[in-house]
C-alpha cells in the first residue's frame, strides 16, 4: 500500500492549541487541503487519533467505527459533529477527514482534499460517514456531488440527514450510479453524537454554547461586586475563540448595564478577529448608545459598528431565538449573566456547556446560576462531559480548568423524547441568592 501522507499528518495533531495563519484561508474545497489544516486562525488543533495499520483490512463495521471516532475530532456549533473514511475496495484504509465547524469543509470534502494532495486515485473505492452526505450549498458545496464526481463506487452512512437545508444526499448518490448502504445498526451512535444539533434544527432555532466563569464554590462575583479577574487569561482567550466560533453572543440587559461589556471576540495579542459575531442584548431596558456594546463608541484603531448590535426586548428566550434565527444565526453563545444562563437551561435550551472554574474559594457573592428552580434533586438538569479531540472534556488553561459538557441525552434515534422544562419564575429579575 502507498504511504499517505495525509494519514501521518492526522495522527500527528496535538492537544488544542491555535495558530497563527501561515497560509491563506482557503476559498472552496478545491483547494483546501487536509494538510494545511491548523493553519487557520482561531481554530484549535485536534489531539492524536490513533490509526490503524494500513495494511490492516477494515470490515465495514470497522470502518464505520472509525468514522464516528474520526467524527469526535470535531467541535460543535452550527453544523454537526461529521466524519468520513475512505477505504479501497479490499477494506485499506487511504485517507479520513472530519468537519472542524462552520465555514470549514465537511468531512466528505475533508477525506477528498487529502486523497487530492496525496494523489490517490478513488476509482472503485469506498466511503464510510457518520452522517449522510449533505445535498445543499451552503458555506460549502454539496458533498453528495463531491463524492461522486471523485468515482466513488459505495457509500456507507450510518444515520439519514433529514433536516430542512441538507437531505437527498443519498438519492442523488443513488442518481449518480454509486452504491449507497444505510447501516442502521450505528443510526443510534451517530444519532446521540449529534442529538442536541438535532434538536435545534427540529425546533429552528440556533444552536446554543452557554459559558460560565467562576470559583470552584459557583460564584462569579465576590458580595462588593468585583470580578475583575476570577479566572486568568488563558481562560479568558479561551472564550474569545468561543465567540469568534459563534454567530451571535448574548448577554442580558443586567450584565449590560453592570459590567459594560464589548462582546467582540479578540486573538491571544488582544487583537480584534476580522470575523466578529452579532453582538446580542436580551430584555426589556433600552441599552442606549454610551454603552460599549452598541459599537458606537470603540476604541482607537477600530471602526464603530452599531449594525452588529441587537437588542431583543423580551425575556422570553423563544421570541429571542425566533428573532436570531430569521436573521440567519445558527450558532448562540450566551456570555452571561447567570440569570441567562438559569433561564435558557430551564428552557431545556442549552445545547452545549463550558465552565471555566478558577482555583479560588469565596464562600459568598454572585452565584453563577439563577432564576433556576429546582425544588429536588430529581428536577436538577443533568449534564455529560464532551470529550471531542478539538474540544476535550477538561482541560488545564494556565491556572484553571474548563469543562466541556452536552446534556444528559432525552432519547434515541428511534424515540427522541421530549423537552425537560422547569416552571418558570414570575418576576424578571429573581433575586440573587448565596449573598450571605
Amino acid at each position: 500500500m502507498p504511504q499517505n501522507p495525509s494519514l501521518q499528518v492526522l495522527a500527528s495533531a496535538h492537544l488544542p492549541v491555535t495558530v497563527a495563519p501561515s497560509v491563506s484561508s482557503p476559498h472552496n474545497d478545491v483547494d483546501y487541503s487536509a494538510a494545511e489544516y491548523g493553519h487557520l486562525a482561531g481554530l484549535p488543533a485536534a489531539r492524536t487519533l490513533q490509526l490503524p495499520d494500513p495494511e490492516q483490512t477494515l470490515s465495514h463495521a470497522e470502518a464505520m467505527t472509525l468514522a464516528l471516532q474520526a467524527a469526535r475530532q470535531g467541535i460543535r456549533g452550527a453544523n454537526p459533529l461529521v466524519g468520513a473514511v475512505i477505504t479501497d475496495a479490499h477494506g485499506h484504509l487511504l485517507h479520513m477527514g472530519y468537519h472542524r465547524g462552520a465555514g470549514t469543509p465537511h468531512a466528505e470534502a475533508d477525506a477528498l482534499a487529502a486523497a487530492r494532495a496525496a494523489g490517490t486515485d478513488l476509482t472503485g473505492a469506498r466511503m464510510y460517514v457518520s452522517l449522510e452526505p449533505c445535498n445543499h450549498t451552503g458555506r460549502t458545496g454539496p458533498c453528495s456531488h463531491a463524492v461522486a464526481e471523485a468515482g466513488i463506487s459505495e457509500l456507507y452512512y450510518a444515520y439519514s440527514d433529514d433536516t430542512e437545508n441538507a437531505a437527498g444526499g443519498a438519492a442523488y448518490l443513488r442518481s449518480q450510479g454509486v452504491t449507497v448502504h444505510a447501516m442502521e445498526e450505528f443510526a443510534n451512535a451517530s444519532y446521540l453524537l449529534n442529538e442536541r444539533w438535532f434538536i435545534a434544527a427540529a425546533e429552528r432555532r440556533p444552536f446554543i454554547t452557554a459559558k460560565s466563569a467562576s470559583t470552584l464554590d459557583g460564584f462569579i462575583a465576590a458580595a462588593d461586586g468585583t470580578s475583575k479577574w476570577i479566572t486568568g487569561p488563558a481562560a479568558r482567550i479561551d472564550g474569545h475563540l468561543i465567540r469568534h466560533r459563534a454567530d451571535a453572543v448574548m448577554i442580558g440587559t443586567r450584565t449590560t448595564l453592570m459590567d459594560d461589556p464589548t462582546l467582540d471576540a479578540r486573538d491571544a495579542n488582544g487583537e480584534r478577529f476580522e470575523k466578529q459575531p452579532l453582538r446580542v442584548v436580551m430584555g426589556k431596558t433600552e441599552i442606549t448608545e454610551n454603552y460599549r456594546v452598541r459599537g458606537l463608541n470603540p476604541p482607537e484603531g477600530v471602526e464603530a459598528d452599531p449594525q452588529n448590535f441587537l437588542q431583543v426586548f423580551t425575556h422570553d428566550p423563544r421570541e429571542l431565538l425566533d428573532e436570531l434565527y430569521a436573521r440567519g444565526v445558527r450558532h448562540l453563545m450566551i456570555e452571561g449573566g447567570p440569570g441567562m444562563v438559569g433561564l435558557f437551561a430551564g428552557e431545556d435550551l442549552i445545547d452545549e456547556m463550558v465552565w471555566y472554574r478558577a482555583p479560588m474559594i469565596m464562600g459568598q457573592g454572585k452565584s453563577a446560576v439563577y432564576r433556576l428552580l429546582v425544588d429536588t434533586l430529581a428536577q436538577a438538569p443533568r449534564l455529560q462531559l464532551d470529550d471531542l479531540g478539538m474540544f476535550p472534556a477538561v482541560r488545564v488553561l494556565g491556572n484553571d480548568t474548563a469543562t466541556h459538557l452536552v446534556p444528559a441525552p432525552r432519547g434515541t434515534a428511534q424515540e427522541p423524547g421530549e423537552r425537560r422544562t422547569l416552571p418558570k419564575l414570575d418576576a424578571c429579575h429573581a433575586p440573587e441568592p448565596r449573598l450571605d
